[in-house]
């Protein structure tokens, strides 16, 4: 049964309705009409009168659309694009920047195989981002890499983490300036660190101090992926081993890294990420060299064994690391980010500041151009 609402007049009561002889073309294409059973019926839940009490529900007389919202947000996300900015930390010669070009497969980061001779090693730790749009499928993404060259490199590496940890604060406060201006931007630019890559090197023993102070000071401000770089020069008993003492030593000290336990938003999110956990840190290994293997041409590091292929599971954690990065917490990673990390940056620096005032041009002279 339908009801005809004609422009300018009132309802008319069920009894008195005519069914019209042409009717109108929905805007949104309207469900199948075969019968669904009472399971599948879309309900109404609410307090009012028709749901009949706070955990009522009534069954929906006809097709709404409701189902359409999300491929409305694809559709937006497809026009706009989004962000992603990565920071890779750790001692030079541990494959940093070749591990994001073969996780990307472009060139995204900068070229460095190690300082040539003309290159002297940074005295102090510095910070060097590169931007790069790449597209997939329709989708574009504006990615950011952001190196920290000279980080671990000092004889003397005390300290060595607070102009990273001033980075990322930076940008936080960069974003909580644009949020609070009274002429505030459409889209605010998002400069805040999603993710940060944390290369272990592969000794087999433990972790080392740096290590650990590093991510004990940062870890509650970024979310921290630790990964075992170049893990093809140790023996498969050798990578479980350094692992377990790896997980080990970060629990005693009390350091959690991504994806925290206490984030974890339901059962099934619990069960998913207690794999992660289990398998982290990643064990890796990268290369943008491609060799001829069974037929087929895959990445991987020539060695006088063989060649270790980059996306074969049985030699390396790479394609874990790749899905869990890319394919599976992307999103999570900027939404504890935007939830978590940022509001607690933001919720300390008003409580200080007692308030915020709008920003205006001239303070912006005094950011950083970190």
């Amino acid at each position: 049964m339908h009801t005809a609402v004609s422009r300018g007049t009132a309802v008319k009561s069920m009894s008195e309705i005519v069914p019209p002889e042409v009717r109108p073309k929905p805007a949104v294409p309207a469900k199948p009409t075969h019968v669904v059973p009472s399971a599948n019926v879309p309900h109404v839940h609410g307090s009012g009168a028709a749901g009949q009490g706070s955990g009522g529900g009534s069954t929906l007389l006809g097709y709404v659309g409701i189902d359409t919202i999300i491929e409305q947000m694809r559709k937006k996300t497809m026009k706009t694009g989004f962000d992603f900015n990565i920071m890779v930390v750790g001692q030079s010669g541990l494959g940093k920047s070749t591990l994001i070009n073969t996780l990307f497969k472009s060139q995204v980061s900068r070229r460095s195989s190690g300082w040539s001779r003309d290159e002297k090693i940074p005295k102090t730790v510095e910070i060097k981002s590169v931007s790069h749009v790449i597209e997939e499928g329709g989708v574009k993404m504006k990615l950011t890499v952001i190196d920290t060259p000279g980080f671990g490199d000092q004889i003397n590496n005390e300290n060595c983490w607070e102009p990273i940890s001033k980075y990322i604060n930076e940008q936080y406060e960069k974003f909580l300036k644009e949020e609070v201006n009274i002429a505030r931007k459409k889209r605010i630019p998002d400069t805040r660190v999603h993710c940060c890559l944390y290369f272990i090197s592969p000794t087999g023993h433990s972790l080392r101090q740096l290590d650990i102070e590093f991510m004990k000071h940062l870890s509650r401000t970024v979310n921290i992926i630790p990964v075992i770089a170049k893990a093809d020069t140790l023996t498969l008993d050798e990578k479980t081993e350094f692992k377990q003492k790896v997980r080990k030593e970060l629990e005693v000290c009390g350091i959690e890294f991504y994806p925290q336990k206490e984030f974890d938003e339901d059962q099934e999110d619990k069960s998913d990420n207690d794999k992660i956990r289990e398998t982290m840190p990643f064990a890796v290994v990268g290369s943008d060299k491609e060799y001829q293997v069974n037929g087929k041409r895959v990445l991987g590091r020539k060695t006088a064994w063989g060649i270790v292929e980059v996306e074969n599971p049985n030699h390396c954690e790479f394609s874990l690391m790749r899905d869990f990065l890319i394919r599976s917490h992307l999103q999570d990673l900027k939404e504890v980010t935007h939830n978590i990390h940022y509001e607690t940056y933001r919720a300390k620096r008003l409580n200080d500041n007692g308030g915020l005032h709008p920003v205006s041009s001239s303070n912006d002279t005094q950011e950083s151009n970190l």
